[in-house]
């Protein structure tokens, strides 16, 4: 049952890389971890002390991970309520457009996954006469690329018939059912709970994986719901990794022109596995989703959404940075080419990177499918960021601008890998995911209860 020594100790080289990324004093520590002896304590000890390591004296950034701290360090004149007029019809509609779009982003991206560039992708489609890329990825592509996902099989176009399952998937059904069953006052405990409810932990990776773990043994002994905060800061390599931002989006389709409650939701679940620039994507991604659905201005729905983001962050920088670039470029090419030249080290999953290419997409796609295409054309984590592309372009423009060939293939089937969950009509879903705004405005108040008739005496 007990984790081997070889495993805790790339977890730990791991740990050590994170933390000197983050800013941290880790001068000795490989030599001092190479020569500890095969000791769980000694090994536990070694982990403990990592999660308590001091910053460099010389690191400008404050990064905190509790909510109170992150708002005091956010714009004090971000939006704290509704930043515009919500129609909750219009906004269920908009809502399922996001849904779709997502889903139809993932499975674009899914084949190529693993970590292109675009120069990568552009020739391997230019070969077979299908740049710039306008449909899912046909076997002629996916056989000139080095690299591709063991999906393919399932998700290239001659070989698409259902929705194929996918982790990013699962995690916007899961925040639908967390919000379904409990409501905008959800707690960490009841992501947990969720999780191991629904999860298989084939499906997971990276701090999904660790968490899952670490709750499944927890509940060897009855649970203890006190040790959930620990578990984030030991032994929890790639704190900073996306997961918690594809995790988002169903926090920002519920949440209407409100980014700051949509934020504060994402941060609950974010904040159960993830720390720092990990925490700020969701919360970040969150927010631009609740404020596309009102907002005309393309590159203002990444401004108001950068207002619930710690200022003295690397994320709020890098991020800000990118928008300025995507502001200034000539088209969707010499915007991803600024970005990749700066922060090309950000690979796949790494979110810094990603952040401002999906900016560029927004301000340059022309409906959904245009920018689906031109987000994973942009390479990295094409699902993942195919889906959030998707989930955004869809509140931003609304039904009716992604073709119905996008979703034509599925015909209607979608598989998760999620257990205890059998919707299997994706119209279904959606149509479902589409009542979130209605049940947050019913808990908020926001929307008028018909009045009952009081009875004749």
């Amino acid at each position: 049952m007990l984790p081997s020594y070889r495993l805790l100790r790339a977890q730990l080289r791991a740990i050590i890389a994170n933390k000197e990324e983050q800013g941290h004093d880790v001068a000795g520590l490989e030599e001092e971890l190479a020569i500890l002896p095969d000791s769980y304590d000694f090994l536990a000890a070694f982990a403990q002390r990592l999660a308590r390591l001091p910053l460099r004296r010389d690191w400008p950034y404050v990064e905190p991970n509790e909510l109170e701290e992150i708002w005091a360090e956010c714009d004090p004149e971000r939006p704290k309520d509704a930043i515009g007029a919500v129609d909750l019809r219009e906004s269920a509609r908009r809502v399922e457009a996001a849904f779709l779009g997502s889903v139809c982003g993932c499975i674009l991206g899914k084949p190529v996954e693993i970590n292109p560039t675009l120069a990568q992708l552009k020739e391997a489609l230019e070969s077979e006469g299908e740049w710039p890329l306008n449909d899912y990825f046909s076997e002629r592509v996916i056989a000139k690329l080095n690299g591709v996902h063991p999906c393919w099989v399932e998700t290239v176009r001659e070989r698409i018939h259902y929705v194929a399952p996918d982790d990013d998937i699962n995690y916007t059904i899961l925040g639908m059912l967390i919000l379904e069953k409990h409501g905008i006052h959800f707690s960490k405990e009841n992501v947990r709970d969720a999780w191991l409810h629904h999860l298989p932990i084939g499906t997971t990776f990276g701090p999904e994986r660790t968490m899952l773990l670490k709750a499944g043994m927890n509940t060897l002994d009855g649970g203890d719901p006190a040790a959930l905060d620990d578990w984030g800061k030991v032994l929890n390599p790639g704190d900073e990794y996306c997961g918690a931002l594809i995790r988002a989006d169903a926090y920002g389709y519920a949440c209407p022109g409100r980014p700051a409650l949509a934020a504060e939701l994402a941060w609950r679940d974010a904040s159960w596995s993830h720390r720092r620039t990990g925490i700020y994507g969701a919360m970040f991604v969150a927010a631009a989703i609740a404020a596309a659905q009102v907002m005309e201005d393309r590159l203002g729905i990444f401004q108001t959404a950068l207002k619930f983001v710690p200022r003295r962050s690397r994320f709020y920088a890098i991020a800000a940075h990118s928008l300025s670039e995507v502001a200034q470029a000539r088209d969707w090419l010499d915007g991803y080419q600024s970005i990749h030249e700066r922060y090309q080290e950000y690979t796949h999953c790494r979110i810094y990177q990603e952040i401002g290419t999906l900016m560029n997409t927004l301000r340059f796609a022309e409906s959904v499918g245009d920018g689906i295409c031109k987000q994973v054309s942009q390479g990295n984590d094409t699902d993942s960021f195919g889906a959030t592309a998707g989930s955004l372009l869809g509140a931003y423009f609304g039904p009716g601008h992604l073709e119905p060939r996008w979703l034509a293939p599925f015909r209607g089937d979608i598989h998760t890998a999620l257990a205890w969950f059998y919707e299997r009509s994706l119209p279904r879903l959606a149509k479902r995911m589409g009542k979130l705004p209605g049940q947050v405005a019913l808990e908020l108040g926001a929307l008028r209860r018909p009045r009952r008739r009081r009875a004749r005496a």
